[in-house]
């Protein structure tokens, strides 16, 4: 099973790297040290503390991780690796020199020997899940510990993964430590071949999100000096096909709420250039946060073409709609806007958090929306009660503080594994 996966990692992998290299061609940040997807790359000092996050969401996750590890092993380099640039970006921005940033390669057998003899880790940490056979068998072949934390299977991949569970079964044979989000995760990788005594349950991480207070204090003095008196949401994180929903739900709510301000945040940098030409094909008035222009009465839209700002634009917004949501995208983040006791909507489509999704939602603190049309009608609703805000606002920030934990958790399964090698 392991030699048929192999043949068929060297037949995709090619295809992988030049569909990589076509992204390039819209997104610079894809052209960069390429050469780190084959295993290149400098090298590491020995016994490095090895992280792993596909993507900002999952950069944000493991900041507290990272912070803690970084105060428990002071003298250790810290490598962490993403998938995508946009999650190279938010390493950059929230550690600074502090971490060494990489992406993780392909799953070749080359690719991995080349990545851990050049950053010689003395611990993987994989947060979320991502399961890679030839990666796995390195930790297992180098006797590094390897601990896949707050670890997930949807319904729907288990049971693609059952279809090769030999395959599987042997990739999570070699001493792997699972801190699942759920019991009902866990027992989903008891499924495919993780062995039950090494599989906890230990919660989801990202309840234990890190809010930074600039960014509250940020979004109020903005709203102060930027929109005083009027209505204002936010569409954070939007992506292709998502973006005309959204102004269709606002043109929607202008009819009745004519003074109401839409915050425009794209998921993706490339697309900046994209979704300011489709708010010129709309005619709306409106200014890019990269330009430095003061709102104005006529300002109907915002877009958010810079880096690092959701925060401050969900603490500056009446309601925050998550997005990645109308459209089969998965989801993004709703703890954020919950941490700022702002009242979330979001679409139907969240299955990539879903366990947070359904405990905010049975707490009465996120409204689901399924067209322009109901977006539209719960936004109208919500920013003529300010009282039904705060009070959905509320529900969320208990449910945040009511899941508190995890990282402890998580670290208690972590540390055993760190000692005696520190």
């Amino acid at each position: 099973m392991r030699l048929l996966y192999n043949l068929l990692i060297h037949v995709v992998a090619p295809v992988a790297f030049l569909l990589e290299l076509a992204r390039g061609v819209r997104d610079r940040s894809y052209r960069e040290r390429r050469r780190e997807r084959l295993g290149f790359g400098s090298q590491a000092a020995p016994g490095s503390i090895w992280v792993h996050a596909v993507s900002v969401g999952e950069v944000q996750a493991a900041a507290p991780l990272v912070r803690r590890l970084l105060a428990r092993c002071p003298g250790s380099r810290l490598v962490l690796t993403t998938v995508t640039p946009t999650g190279a970006a938010r390493c950059r921005l929230l550690f600074g020199d502090a971490v060494e940033h990489r992406y993780v390669p392909l799953d070749m057998p080359g690719a991995v020997r080349r990545f851990f003899d050049r950053v010689q880790p003395r611990i993987a940490i994989i947060i979320e899940t991502e399961l890679w056979p030839n990666l796995f068998a390195e930790c297992g072949r180098r006797g590094v510990p390897l601990v896949l934390a707050s670890a997930r299977i949807s319904p729907r991949s288990v049971r693609r993964y059952r279809r090769l569970v030999p395959l599987f079964r042997q990739t999570l044979s070699h001493g792997i430590v699972i801190a699942a989000q759920s019991e009902s995760d866990a027992e989903r990788f008891r499924s495919i071949g993780a062995a039950a005594e090494r599989t906890h349950v230990t919660g989801n991480i990202k309840f234990d999100f890190e809010l930074h207070d600039d960014a509250g204090v940020r979004g109020a003095a903005w709203r102060r000096d930027q929109a005083r008196g009027r209505p204002v949401w936010v569409a954070g994180s939007t992506h292709e096909g998502e973006e005309a929903l959204v102004l269709d739900a606002h043109a929607a709510l202008r009819r009745s709420l004519p003074d109401s301000l839409l915050l425009l945040v794209p998921r993706h940098p490339n697309r900046f250039a994209e979704v300011a030409q489709l708010l010129d094909r709309r005619g709306l008035r409106w200014i890019s946060r990269s330009g430095g222009q003061p709102v104005e009465a006529a300002t109907e839209a915002i877009l958010g073409d810079t880096m690092g700002e959701l925060m401050m634009f969900y603490a500056a917004a009446d309601v925050a709609f998550v997005a990645g949501s109308l459209v089969p995208i998965g989801g993004h983040n709703l703890l954020e806007p919950a941490a700022l006791g702002k009242p979330i909507l979001t679409g139907p489509h969240n299955f990539n958090g879903e366990d947070i999704y359904l405990k905010l939602t049975e707490a009465g603190a996120v409204g689901t929306v399924t067209d322009p049309r109901s977006l539209a009608a719960a936004l109208e609703r919500l920013l003529a009660d300010e009282a039904a805000r705060r009070e959905q606002g509320g529900r969320g920030l208990a449910v945040l503080e009511a899941n508190r934990g995890a990282l402890d958790r998580l670290l208690a399964l972590v540390v055993p594994l760190l000692d005696p090698l520190a």
